[in-house]
């Protein structure tokens, strides 16, 4: 009995600790994936083709948005309109 609730305990705290490892990893792909930095690129042009000041948080903000947005929608679309409305909502574009 008791080695079977040490299994599992062991097997359980496994299981989180890789949970955990892989969310790590999976945010620095983001942070470092080639649609992340397009996007970061085309929004710098952005904002110099409208005479914006380029903000990298803004558009750290708003690539990010875009990358949640499109990896729950699977559209390119959808995740553009959707991210540069909420970006000029919170940063008074």
């Amino acid at each position: 009995m008791r080695s079977t609730l040490k299994r599992v305990f062991v097997i359980t705290n496994f299981i989180f600790f890789i949970g955990s490892f892989n969310d790590y990893y999976l945010a620095e792909t983001k942070k470092h994936s080639i649609i992340n930095l397009f996007c970061l690129n085309n929004f710098r042009e952005e904002m110099l083709k409208a005479n914006i000041i380029y903000d990298e948080k803004i558009a750290k903000h708003t690539c990010e948005c875009y990358l949640d947005e499109f990896s729950q929608t699977s559209s390119h679309q959808k995740a553009i309109t959707k991210c540069k409305l909420e970006t000029q909502e919170k940063f008074n574009l």
